[in-house]
C-alpha cells in the first residue's frame, strides 16, 4: 500500500501542480490560452477514456503487471515534462502522466477492497482520501514557490525520484492479489466506451472554457455524439454475457447511493475550488501564490482528518457522519455566497476549512459503504464505474461554474453604470461566484436528503488475503 500511495501522492500533485504555470508557459512557449487549456483538457480526457476501461484491465492483469505498467508511464512522462523544449513534447507528457494515474488509482481502489477485511476498510479509503485531497491541494502552492524561485521544470524534477521509490519499492514488496481470468475483450464496447466517456469529457471540458463555447459546434457536436455512443455502450453491456463494464453494481442500493454522494462532492469541490481562487485573484486582487497559501490549511486538514474519519466509519457506520458533513457544508456554501471582496480573509479561509471538513465526513464513507456492498467478483466494476463517473461529474461540474460565473458577471456588468471602473469589475466577479456557491448549495441540500436512506453495510463477503 505504501508504494501505490507514494505514487498516487505525486501523480495528483503533479496533476493540478501545471495549472498555477499555464500563464508562464504561454509566454515560453508563445501559445494561447485556449492551446495551453489542452494540458489540462488532454489530462482529463485521457482519464475518461482509459477509466472505463480499467475493469476490463484489472482482471487481464496482475496487480504487479498494472503496477508496474502505470509507473513506467507516469515515470515517462514526468521526465518528458522535465526536460521538455517545446508544447507537443509538454503534451505527450501529459497523456503519459494521465494513462499512470487513470491505471493507478483504481488498482490502488481494488487492492484495499480485496486485502482488507470489511471492519477495516474505512481506515485504509482514509489513506487514498488524503491521496486524492492533499496531494492536488499543495500541488499550486509548491508550484507557487518553485515557479517564483527556480523554473516550472522543477515540479516534474521533484517529483521524478519520488516515482522512481515508489517503483523500486512496488517491485520488491507488491503482491498480486487479484484474480487474472481474461474475459474476452469485445472491440467494440472499446471503440464506444471511448467515443462516448471521451466525447462527454471533451465536450464539457471544452465548453468549460467560457461560456461563448458553449453553443459552439464541436462542443455540441462532441456531447451529443458522446451521449449516442454512451447510450449504445449501455445497451450492449446489459445483453453481453461477459460485458467490459458490468452494471449489475447498481442493482445494490447502497453503492448507488455511496455513488451519488461521491459525484455530488466532486461537483461541489470542483465548482468551489475553480471559482474561489478567480475570485480571490480578481474580486479581492490578491496575487495567486497568496491564494494558494489561503486554500492550503482546508485542504491539508481535509487530507489529514481523512484516515480519521475512515476509522470512525468502521467504527460507527456511515450515516451520521454524511449527515453532519453535509450539514457542514451546505451551511459553509450559505456563508460563501454572502461573501464580497470586503470580507476578511481570515473568514474565507475560515469558511473553506469548514468546507473541507465537512466533505471529509461525506467521500470516504460513502464510498467505501457502497463498494463494501458489492461481492468481490464486482470490485474491478464497481471502482471503473466510480471513478469513470467522477471524471465526468468533474468535467460537468466545471462547466456549470464557469457558465454561472460568466453569466452573472455580464448580468451585472450589462445593469452597471459604471462597467469599466475596477470595483465594480470586483464587484461583477462577486455577482458570478455568489451564483455558483448556490448551485453548489442546492447541489448538498439535494444530497442531505438522500443522506437519510444511507444505511451501514455488513455483508459477508469471501475476503481474498493474497492470491499468488
Amino acid at each position: 500500500m505504501a508504494s501505490l500511495l507514494i505514487c498516487g501522492f505525486v501523480g495528483m500533485f503533479s496533476e493540478t501542480a501545471l495549472n498555477i504555470a499555464i500563464s508562464n508557459l504561454m509566454v515560453v512557449y508563445h501559445i494561447s490560452a485556449a492551446t495551453a487549456q489542452w494540458l489540462t483538457t488532454g489530462f482529463l480526457l485521457t482519464l475518461g477514456i482509459l477509466m472505463p476501461m480499467t475493469g476490463l484491465l484489472l482482471q487481464w492483469f496482475t496487480t504487479r503487471q498494472l503496477f508496474i505498467g502505470s509507473l513506467i508511464s507516469s515515470i515517462a512522462g514526468t521526465l518528458i515534462a522535465a526536460l521538455s523544449l517545446n508544447f507537443e513534447m509538454l503534451m505527450v507528457a501529459r497523456v503519459l502522466q494521465a494513462a499512470g494515474m487513470g491505471l493507478l488509482i483504481p488498482l490502488m481502489f481494488n487492492t484495499i477492497l480485496v486485502v482488507y477485511p470489511q471492519e477495516k476498510r474505512g481506515a485504509a479509503m482514509g489513506f487514498v482520501g488524503l491521496v486524492i485531497m492533499f496531494a492536488p491541494a499543495i500541488g499550486p502552492t509548491v508550484a507557487g514557490l518553485l515557479i517564483e524561485y527556480l523554473t516550472w521544470h522543477y515540479i516534474f524534477w521533484i517529483s521524478l525520484p519520488f516515482l522512481v521509490i515508489g517503483l523500486l519499492t512496488g517491485l520488491k514488496y507488491l503482491e498480486n492479489v487479484t484474480e487474472v481470468t481474461k474475459p474476452r475483450i469485445d472491440l467494440l464496447s472499446v471503440v464506444l466506451s471511448t467515443i462516448g466517456f471521451g466525447g462527454v469529457v471533451f465536450g464539457f471540458s471544452k465548453a468549460g472554457e467560457g461560456v461563448e463555447n458553449w453553443t459552439s459546434p464541436a462542443v455540441v457536436s462532441s456531447i451529443v455524439i458522446g451521449l449516442a455512443a454512451l447510450l449504445l455502450f449501455i445497451l450492449r453491456q446489459l445483453f453481453m454475457r461477459e460485458p467490459m463494464m458490468d452494471l449489475g453494481v447498481f442493482k445494490y442500493p447502497m453503492y448507488n447511493v455511496g455513488l451519488l454522494m461521491v459525484l455530488a462532492c466532486m461537483m461541489i469541490i470542483l465548482s468551489s475550488m475553480i471559482i474561489l481562487p478567480m475570485f480571490l485573484q480578481n474580486g479581492m486582487k490578491l496575487s495567486a501564490f497568496t491564494a494558494g497559501l489561503m486554500l492550503l490549511p482546508g485542504s491539508a486538514l481535509n487530507g489529514i482528518l481523512s484516515p480519521r474519519m475512515g476509522r470512525l466509519f468502521d467504527k460507527y457506520g456511515p450515516k451520521w457522519l454524511v449527515i453532519s458533513g453535509l450539514v457542514i457544508v451546505a451551511i459553509m456554501l450559505w456563508l460563501f455566497s454572502s461573501m464580497s471582496p470586503s470580507s476578511s480573509i481570515g473568514f474565507i479561509v475560515a469558511l473553506h476549512v469548514g468546507l473541507m471538513v465537512g466533505i471529509s465526513m461525506v467521500w470516504m464513507p460513502a464510498q467505501t459503504n457502497g463498494l463494501n456492498q458489492l461481492p468481490p467478483e464486482l470490485y474491478p466494476h464497481g471502482t471503473a464505474v466510480m471513478n469513470t463517473l467522477q471524471q465526468v461529474a468533474g468535467a460537468i461540474g466545471t462547466t456549470i461554474a464557469i457558465i454561472l460565473l460568466t453569466s452573472g458577471m455580464e448580468k451585472y456588468m450589462h445593469e452597471s453604470q459604471a462597467p469599466t471602473k475596477s470595483s465594480e469589475i470586483a464587484n461583477a466577479m462577486t455577482s458570478g461566484s455568489q451564483n455558483v456557491f448556490l448551485f453548489a448549495l442546492i447541489v448538498t441540500l439535494i444530497s442531505l436528503v438522500l443522506s437519510f436512506f444511507i444505511r451501514r453495510v455488513i455483508v459477508k463477503h469471501t475476503v481474498m488475503n493474497s492470491i499468488h
